[in-house]
């Protein structure tokens, strides 16, 4: 039997021995619980130094979803609603966390190109909304993915013009940023000019698909949320007794620049397989910019595929999704084009 090819996501990678060395550091001795330990309080103050916020506050939790759900619960009152993309994570795939948290807050997914919203995109949303009507849901955040779930990616530019759309109604912005790192590793600008400098008020920061260990963060950028936050994630039971251990993962990540070291080698490989599917003549849904992509393959295709050991996620009608990441090398696109080429010259069919 073949080696199989992880390509189904890098949640399914390991840690990153930074990571894993700075857990052994942290597990020395003892220190105060509930956040009150110096890793905490130095990952404040490396955020503050990495994003250039010098009021910037950070709250560990386990997960992308806990994240999400618990800075947009700040943002949006139980008759709220939060407007997100159609294909948001928010909204397709955390089970109404959002709701949830904020009390009963309503998602509503809105179309927009290339997976992301636009201004266009908020127009209408505001156009069709019933302000000051107890019975319609009243916006009152917008929430960005970054990169969007099909490997797209906004431009400060972009995000600027749809935070100062959002303003115009009263909106607060949040970011997911499960991703963020490529994002950033792509188009070379600075984590503050991705975020607070664009206009967003709250950031879902994420580790965990970048070599950490059930480690994200939520970076807030305006103390009054912060204050709500305070007791958002401890009423949720995200303070962790021992966050000593959450807080110097984070720490580890953003030290030096890690996290974009590790984000490059992810987006390097994809670059890499995108080439390689491309001249193979495989259909990409979208060109990736990041480290995943979307392609069309036709059932018989995919089961080969399969077949040979690749590892990838099925969405149905002949999509699938591939995902590298910080230990994806080079060796293994070079094993994983082999293997699809044999696949496509047995005869089978693409599309």
């Amino acid at each position: 039997m073949v080696p199989p090819i992880e390509l189904r996501s890098d949640n399914a990678a390991g840690a990153a021995p930074e990571i894993v060395a700075s857990l052994a550091a942290a597990n020395l001795g003892s220190a105060l619980a509930y956040g009150s330990d110096p890793w905490t309080h130095r990952l404040r103050d490396r955020v503050r130094q990495v994003f250039e916020h010098p009021t910037a506050e950070v709250f560990p939790v386990v997960s992308g979803t806990a994240a999400n759900a618990l800075a947009l619960s700040a943002l949006c009152p139980p008759w709220g609603a939060v407007l997100c993309h159609e294909t948001a994570h928010i909204l397709q795939s955390e089970c109404a966390a959002t709701s949830m948290f904020s009390g009963g807050g309503a998602m509503r997914g809105l179309p927009g190109a290339d997976f992301r919203l636009t201004p266009r995109s908020l127009d209408d949303a505001f156009a069709a909304t019933r302000w000051g009507d107890p019975h319609h849901s009243q916006p009152a955040a917008v929430s960005l993915t970054q990169p969007t779930d099909y490997g797209t990616i906004y431009e400060p530019a972009e995000i600027s013009a749809l935070a100062d759309r959002a303003r115009t109604r009263g909106l607060r912005v949040h970011v997911d940023g499960a991703r963020l790192a490529n994002a950033l590793a792509t188009l070379g600008c600075g984590p503050a000019e991705l975020t607070w400098r664009a206009g967003v008020d709250v950031l879902s920061l994420g580790a965990t698909k970048n070599g950490a260990l059930s480690a994200d963060v939520i970076v807030c950028f305006d103390p009054a949320l912060s204050e709500q936050l305070v007791y958002r994630v401890k009423r949720a039971g995200h303070v962790a007794s021992k966050m000593r251990f959450q807080s110097a993962q984070l720490d580890a990540y953003l030290d030096g620049g890690l996290w974009l070291r590790l984000a490059r080698q992810a987006n390097a490989a994809m670059a890499h397989l995108a080439s390689g599917l491309e001249g193979l003549g495989v259909n990409l849904v979208t060109r990736p910019r990041v480290n995943m992509l979307f392609a069309r393959v036709d059932e018989a295709m995919a089961d080969q595929w399969a077949q040979a050991g690749l590892l990838f996620h099925r969405f149905g009608s002949g999509l699938i999704r591939l995902v590298t990441s910080f230990q994806t090398t080079e060796a293994d696109i070079d094993e994983a084009l082999a293997r699809i080429g044999a696949a496509m010259s047995s005869g089978g069919s693409r599309r």
